[in-house]
């Protein structure tokens, strides 16, 4: 059984007034057509320039769009600097329909704080995007379009990632060897233990069916970098669908993955994410299909 529990202080947001108000379920009807689920963990430098772009784009497709709705929902991973205080400015300059900040009390990770943002949203579709904003906002139109290119989603569900793949080749020549050695390593790892069929598993721009956020998120265990790969895991597990596109994309300074220790760690992790669905220690409610 996933731990899905939260500390008291992270079952709610405040409102630009201070107001504190309970975050809603996934499990709920969506009220909104795009929720955006930005993981942060120390980013008070990073997180203003991806916002910017975000917040431009989606006012514009709004002005534009009257009908289009959206929130975007910041996730502290328990940040040691100013991130809260970063975000709330979002808050107070657009309101809490538009974004919220939801806050740890502790460090869980990366997948520990997206899965925690995506149970906790409004939208029809839900879209993971990294604080760095490596990814241009904008290639948002990519991923819907690999959404829409899907002409069989089981129960409503789908998943469209955004991929580097097409930038592979240029990022070999710049690598050392060693890293080089590192990223096929762990390509083949993932091929090997967990997914087929799919190049970039570790792309931060993934958007979801509300479906499919909550059949995936609902069963994710691990909180650190390998959460991509588990989730992906899920999704071919109950054969969902999963559309690749390839995005823009660009090394912002300040990455939290320190190169040897983070893909040892989750290679480690992806060793341990077949032997516990192997051995039953981890299950998969209701699953289509068994690997």
């Amino acid at each position: 059984m996933v731990d899905q529990t939260r500390h008291e202080k992270e079952k709610h947001f405040l409102t630009a007034e201070g107001k504190k108000e309970s975050f809603p379920s996934l499990m709920d009807p969506p009220s909104l057509e795009l929720s955006v689920v930005v993981p942060s963990y120390n980013e008070e430098l990073r997180l203003p320039v991806m916002m910017d772009e975000a917040m431009e784009y989606l006012e514009k497709r709004q002005k534009e769009n009257p009908s289009f709705t959206y929130e975007v929902i910041i996730v502290d991973d328990g940040s040691k600097d100013k991130t809260t205080e970063v975000a709330m400015k979002y808050t107070k300059k657009y309101g809490a329909q538009k974004v919220r900040v939801l806050t740890f009390v502790e460090n869980r990770g990366k997948g520990g704080a997206v899965r925690m943002g995506a149970l906790s949203c409004r939208g029809r579709l839900v879209l993971m995007a990294d604080a760095d904003g490596a990814t241009k906002f904008a290639d948002i139109e990519k991923v819907e379009e690999g959404l829409q290119s899907i002409s069989e989603k089981p129960d409503n569900m789908a998943i469209s990632c955004g991929s580097r793949a097409h930038l592979e080749e240029q990022s070999v020549a710049q690598r050392s060897v060693f890293r080089t050695f590192l990223m096929y390593g762990f390509h083949f790892l993932v091929w090997f233990f967990c997914v087929r069929g799919i190049k970039d598993t570790q792309c931060g721009f993934k958007l979801f069916t509300r479906e499919a956020a909550l059949k995936t998120f609902s069963s994710l265990h691990v909180e650190r970098w390998a959460f991509d790969v588990e989730l992906l895991f899920i999704a071919q597990c109950f054969e969902i669908p999963v559309a690749e596109v390839a995005v823009n994309w660009t090394e912002i300074e300040g990455s939290k993955l320190v190169p040897f220790w983070s893909w040892l760690q989750m290679g480690r992790d992806l060793v341990f994410i077949r032997l516990r669905y192997l051995t039953g220690a981890w299950r998969l409610e209701s699953e289509r299909k068994t690997q």
